[in-house]
């Protein structure tokens, strides 16, 4: 299997604040605000807080076992066959993500803009463009990160400028109504969806970043300006709403971005702004279907990973339609199946690496006394 090219650790900046904003932005704010209420704001920062303490922990096993991606790791963590066998789990894992990914977009352009268009259409044309990304392969895909960028950031600093008239700060009062009970069910729901998945950022953490010792701090100040950038958006969602109508609505930041009018002739821009998530989606579905065909490629022992990536871009598109039957399964897997299985393979599987690490280190330490 051929190493990937080498990106800077600028690049894999970039690429991890896109992966960690990815669709969260769109349903980060009606999940914690569902939970938390008017204290979702609060839960969010806490949230960046536990996320940062989880990226330190990826950095640490990255440090561990240096130009290996995750599957490498794996394999010299726990044995070739046992390491194989459970690397089939961050496949499963990424058919779990991906196809729910797509789907967000499909659904998010069929209800909101462009409701007489098929999702299948519409989910088929995005997965043409996530499927010629990945076979450009990792550099193409972090330049042209790096060329979006700029206009993602105007965007949204656009966005956060255009609706600061419209907040009242009565709607996060009174703070800690019900105690700070409600709060860590927010928090967890946040970093379920926002940091967890920066275990499978592995993949490309030591092998694939030409600047080893500067790719841990790129991987934190990715993360953490990933996550206050969906911490600002909980935030203004609930000062411009308030809870009850954020709690309720599907995709509470576009319903943000239709809050812009100034002075009844800059309004009407939501799909200008939609671009925001256009893009943070884009990159992070494209990284999940990369991280898929690379995973598969070093499993199988094939020479290359492109010849997989039409194959599971179709299987992306079939289960993209079909992952969530109705909104009411969607939100029972949320909150009972993902965010437990999410913890057992971003939180329990690397720590249970550091222990056999740590245990193996002793053993040998041991042995030479």
């Amino acid at each position: 299997m051929q190493e990937p090219v080498k990106i800077s650790a600028r690049q894999f900046t970039i690429l991890t604040i896109f992966f960690t904003i990815g669709s969260a932005i769109l349903v980060i704010p009606s999940s914690v605000a569902y939970i938390a209420k008017q204290d979702a704001w609060i839960a969010s920062l806490i949230g960046v807080a536990c996320g940062l303490c989880l990226t330190v922990l990826y950095n640490i096993l990255a440090g561990l076992y240096p130009q290996m991606n995750l599957i490498q790791i794996m394999e010299k963590a726990l044995g070739k066959w046992l390491g194989k066998v459970l690397s089939l789990l961050i496949i499963i894992t990424l058919i779990i993500i991906v196809p729910g990914v797509l789907h967000y977009l499909g659904n998010f352009l069929t209800t909101q803009i462009m409701p007489e268009t098929p999702v299948q259409a519409v989910n088929i044309l995005f997965a043409i463009v996530v499927v010629m990304g990945v076979r450009l392969g990792l550099e193409t895909l972090a330049r042209s990160a790096e060329l979006m960028f700029p206009w993602f950031i105007l965007l949204y600093v656009s966005l956060v400028i255009l609706v600061a008239s419209r907040i009242k700060l009565e709607n996060v009062q009174p703070v800690f109504e019900r105690g700070v009970g409600p709060i860590w069910p927010g928090v967890l729901s946040f970093v379920s969806l926002v940091f967890l998945p920066h275990f499978l950022m592995l993949m490309i953490h030591s092998s694939a970043v030409n600047q080893p010792r500067e790719a841990r701090k790129a991987f934190v100040l990715g993360s953490l300006i990933g996550g206050l950038v969906i911490a600002l958006i909980v935030a203004l969602s609930i000062l411009v709403f308030g809870p009850e109508i954020i709690s309720h609505s599907f995709f509470p930041s576009y319903l943000l971005a239709q809050k812009i009018n100034i002075g009844n002739f800059l309004q009407r821009i939501e799909v200008i702004m939609a671009i925001i998530w256009f893009i943070s989606l884009y990159f992070r579905l494209t990284l999940y279907l990369y991280f898929m065909a690379l995973a598969l490629a070093y499993i199988f022992n094939l020479s290359d990973y492109r010849p997989l990536v039409l194959p599971l871009g179709i299987l992306l598109v079939a289960i993209s339609v079909i992952v969530y039957p109705n909104v009411a399964y969607q939100q029972n897997f949320d909150s009972r199946i993902w965010i437990p299985y999410i913890l057992t393979i971003g939180l329990l599987l690397p720590l249970l690496l550091l222990l056999i690490h740590g245990l193996r280190k002793l053993a040998g330490t041991k042995k030479k006394k």
